[in-house]
């Protein structure tokens, strides 16, 4: 250690090990009075970096956690940002050792970032410590990843911190806040998760108000369905505060997916005939939001909240639905001046949030209706005049002189109309968390949203890296001193022992020693390491004797045969003891032929070596030992050493604490092609097991549209052109496949080969390419089929349709009908399901049809042409059925048409699928209007 220059009494590791070489222990408490004295010295880390670095997996858990923040903000400092698309982030990559020269001759462009070998360093000594048992060291690794490791490579620290939410509330509550900070900017991290943020009955309200906030970040078209599922049934809690939130969150659904807005508002308007006088009141102020998006499709929700206005109490509800009939009031000219005859009654007993909200509303209506509410409006600025409250008296004040022209008004009074029903832009519902990240994650500044005292900022990214050789420390290797050996050491080959048979004989005294001593260890339990490796050694040292002694077989007598053949037999009891005799390889098979056959002068030897090789397989290890006798040599330029494959083990897998299924994502089985054909396919169907109804069935479609659909231009595709339909049929390569048929057309004047499908799909979807067209000549045309799994959502499947010389990037457009599977069900179960699909799961609206789509075959057969659905059986007349399922998730679709009169109805969809059933109406309501 080395006192720091101008600071006493502070060191800082160096390279050289402190006097009992244990620099570690105290490396923590070190860093640590180093942050509290001079925390901005950067420059004094530099040669020391590398050592922390390295020290990190032995520093005590809390000096872990100082150092891990130390380097954090010095790495800041040090290193370019890692935040970079065209970035190389591994110091090894092959494209950052072999560098072209065409690269270096061509035209300047920007240097690709490469990581420092030094960042590269720090991630990778930190990453093994989100295994650790301390829940500080994990946040620690977990907030350096995040603000230092390449976007691509944070989403190591997701199975941490899910694991950190089994610990205690206190630290639930952190982990919980950091994650909702995450999730805002790379929520695809935490998707697979989402489970594990569902709210318990145990939680307390500020860790479920926390997982409520990750779970409406997280909220995408896939995953809308099963979220809002989840909201439903927290509205019902008894938490009356959780219950307002959850209200909260489901606008924020509804305003930043708007595919679900209109699903949202149904379900909110719902719940303002609930009995909690909380929820309805929080269901009218995010109502009131949501209606600033489209006041213009919703002016029923204005009057029936305005029918409710009587019984909700919550003044911040009343004043909510007092704004909503003030801006809109001209969408409910007869309904407004009533509401303000009702407030002028109670006006003196109202909240002063009402009372402000009913002068404006007075204010409106005067400007707008003026016959009618001209009294009322003098009434009710008369009543505010003399109000308790100075902000009433002066708000009155300020919309009399506004609203009412006189001498002393002024040129105000002639801009009231625009200044009191101009044009307000919509609320944005936005996270509570969204600006917390400008504080560093797992900090107190970032739990209070404050910068707390003691609070050091992290600095931005340098724009050019800083000199890298400040971190190169000279290292002084030490002079190496004799130690006397502990232990035993292997015994070296002497040449007596290769030519004398008393060699032989204590050698072989040895080695019926050290069998005899692994025979009484492998009885019992405690044997140790050191006499085993003695005797391997010894099994070594036979194993060489007696392969001299088969090669010098002419020249020795026939007493020593005999003892070398009673040692081959001492070595084959010992061998099967230890039952460690692997099979012989066919080189080892040749190579005993080979020396039998070289020792063929006597015939004791011969045996006694053809006996040796075969009882000790596994010793043939020796054999690459380097031997001095030209025999050995010769073997070994006759026979070469292949190399012996022992019997395979699999190599253990290494467990980890974060290797636990409860956090993984559920396994998705890979769809591998099949050779059914559809029929068969159908025929196993009723095989397989399924969670809908027995007496629910997928049927053959009812229309098959023969329309195709252009993917790949003649002229784009230099000669090739493509163009897929939907044949409606179960996908024989997958269940949750939908059928895709491609035609492909050569219109150039040369032969087309190898058409196929290019490895780089669209991520998140799963499909099976067709077969490798070798040929295509010109003029020619094939039909090919493959599946795709579409996840239940109508985004693009993106691949590269190839060709020998090129790759054409292209893509199919799912349409939301093509989407379904028909299914054919009774007039009951029909019933019966859609009494299971009410709610949030419905989405309903008036259609308006064209005259030629109001006969019963016309209006069946636009309908079955929009969507593959099957026809459900009824038996009134005006009503209409059909039912489907979802290709992927099997998750019932039911739509019904309630025709009121010859050229309207009623047009309902009913789906756990909420975005798909909004996309579905709103097709099937544009079909059914045109001819």
């Amino acid at each position: 250690m080395l006192s720091l220059p101008g600071v006493p009494g502070v060191r800082v590791i160096t390279g050289r090990s402190s006097a009992d070489g244990q620099h570690f222990l105290v490396a923590g408490s070190v860093v640590m009075a180093f942050e509290e004295v001079c925390p901005d010295r950067i420059d004094l880390i530099h040669k020391n970096y590398r050592k922390l670095c390295n020290l990190l997996v032995d520093v005590e858990e809390w000096g872990q956690v100082v150092i891990i923040s130390m380097l954090t903000r010095y790495a800041r400092t040090q290193f370019i940002s890692p935040w970079k698309e065209d970035g190389i982030f591994d110091e090894n990559s092959e494209q950052a050792f072999y560098e072209s020269d065409e690269e270096k001759l061509g035209t300047p462009q920007s240097k690709p970032y490469i990581m420092d070998p030094d960042h590269r360093l720090l991630l990778r000594n930190t990453k093994p410590l989100l295994q650790s048992r301390n829940t500080a060291v994990v946040m620690s690794v977990a907030q350096l990843y995040w603000h230092l490791a390449p976007k691509q490579e944070v989403g190591v620290i997701t199975k941490s911190l899910v694991r950190l939410l089994r610990s205690h509330r206190e630290v639930q509550y952190i982990v919980l806040q950091n994650i909702a900070t995450m999730s805002i900017q790379q929520k695809g991290i935490f998707e697979p998760f989402m489970k594990s943020f569902y709210v318990r009955s145990t939680d307390p309200t500020h860790i479920k108000t926390l997982k409520l906030e990750i779970l409406t970040n997280l909220a995408n078209e896939a995953n809308i369905s099963t979220i809002l599922r989840e909201f439903q049934t927290y509205v019902k809690s008894q938490d009356k505060a959780f219950a307002a939130a959850t209200i909260q969150a489901i606008g924020r659904c509804a305003t930043n997916i708007t595919d679900v807005t209109d699903t949202c508002l149904n379900g909110l308007v719902l719940l303002l005939s609930n009995r909690d006088e909380t929820v309805v009141a929080e269901s009218v102020v995010v109502i009131k939001k949501l209606l600033q998006t489209q006041p213009t499709q919703h002016s029923e929700i204005i009057k029936h909240m305005a029918k409710l206005f009587d019984n909700i109490t919550v003044p911040m509800a009343r004043a909510s639905i007092l704004w909503l009939i003030g801006e809109y009031c001209e969408r409910v000219p007869k309904i407004a001046p009533d509401v303000l005859r009702k407030m002028a009654k109670t006006f003196t007993v109202e909240e002063d949030i009402v009372k402000l909200q009913t002068v404006n509303l007075a204010a409106k209506l005067y400007l707008t209706n003026s016959k009618q509410t001209k009294l009322l409006t003098q009434y009710i600025l008369n009543l505010g005049k003399y109000d308790q409250s100075y902000d009433i008296r002066d708000r009155t004040r300020f919309i009399r002189q506004l609203i009412v022209p006189n001498e002393k008004s002024g040129a105000l009074s002639k801009y009231a109309r625009r200044i009191l029903l101009a044009s307000k832009p919509a609320p944005m519902l936005e996270s509570t968390f969204k600006d917390r990240d400008r504080f560093q994650l797992g900090t107190l500044s970032h739990t209070i949203n404050s910068k707390a005292t003691g609070y050091l900022e992290l600095s931005d990214w340098p724009t050019a890296a800083p000199d890298s050789s400040v971190r190169n420390v000279e290292v002084m290797e030490p002079v190496k001193e004799w130690v006397p050996s502990m232990g035993k050491t292997k015994p070296l080959k002497s040449d007596d022992k290769f030519y004398s048979d008393s060699g032989e004989e204590e050698g072989a005294g040895e080695e019926g020693t050290g069998s005899s001593s692994e025979d009484s260890s492998s009885s019992s339990s405690s044997s140790s390491s050191n006499e085993e490796s003695d005797s391997e050694s010894e099994d070594k040292n036979s194993k060489h004797s007696e392969e001299t002694d088969s090669s010098q077989s002419d020249k020795s007598s026939g007493h020593s045969d005999k003892k070398k053949a009673d040692k081959k037999k001492r070595l084959q009891l010992k061998k099967k003891a230890k039952k460690a005799a692997p099979k012989e390889s066919d080189s080892e098979d040749e190579g005993r032929k080979g020396k039998a056959a070289r020792t063929g002068g006597s015939s004791n030897s011969s045996q006694a070596s053809g006996s040796s090789e075969t009882s000790t397989g596994s010793d043939s290890d020796s054999s690459s030992e380097p031997d001095t006798d030209s025999d050995s040599g010769t073997d070994q330029k006759k026979n070469p050493a292949k190399p012996k494959v022992k019997g395979e083990q699999k190599p253990k897998k290494e467990i980890s604490l974060l290797d636990l299924d409860d956090f993984s994502p559920a396994p998705v089985a890979s769809n591998k092609s099949s050779i059914l054909s559809p029929s068969l396919l159908s025929d196993l169907e009723g095989l397989s097991l399924s969670s809908t109804p027995p007496a629910i069935q997928v049927s053959s479609p009812v229309f098959v549209p023969m329309s195709s659909h252009e993917l790949l231009h003649r002229m784009t595709g230099k000669g090739l052109a493509a163009q897929y339909h939907f044949p409606r049929q179960p996908c024989i390569y997958g269940n949750k496949m939908v059928s895709v048929q491609l035609t492909l057309t050569n219109s150039s004047d040369h032969t087309l080969e190898d058409i196929s499908i290019g490895e780089k799909t669209s991520s998140g979807q799963n499909i099976h390419r067709f077969s490798s067209i070798e040929r295509l000549e010109p003029g020619a045309s094939v039909t090919v089929s493959m599946g795709i799994d579409f996840n239940d959502s109508t985004q693009a499947a993106n691949f590269q349709l190839c060709t020998k010389e090129d790759q054409f990037s292209v893509s199919i457009q799912p349409v939301v009908g093509e989407l379904f599977l028909p299914v054919t069900m009774t007039e009951q179960d029909f019933r019966k399901e859609q009494g299971k699909l009410q709610g949030m799961n419905e989405t309903s609206a008036t259609i308006t049809m064209a005259p030629e789509n109001t006969s019963n075959q016309a209006l069946s057969k636009k309908m079955v042409s929009v969507a593959n659905m099957g026809v459900v059986p009824t038996g009134e007349d005006s009503l209409y059925r059909f039912a489907a399922k979802s290709v992927s998730s099997g998750d019932l679709v039911l739509v019904s048409v309630d025709l009121t009169d010859s050229s309207s109805g009623r047009l309902t969809i009913n789906t756990e699928k909420t975005v798909i059933g909004s996309m579905l109406l709103r097709d099937l309501k544009t079909a059914l209007a045109q001819p």
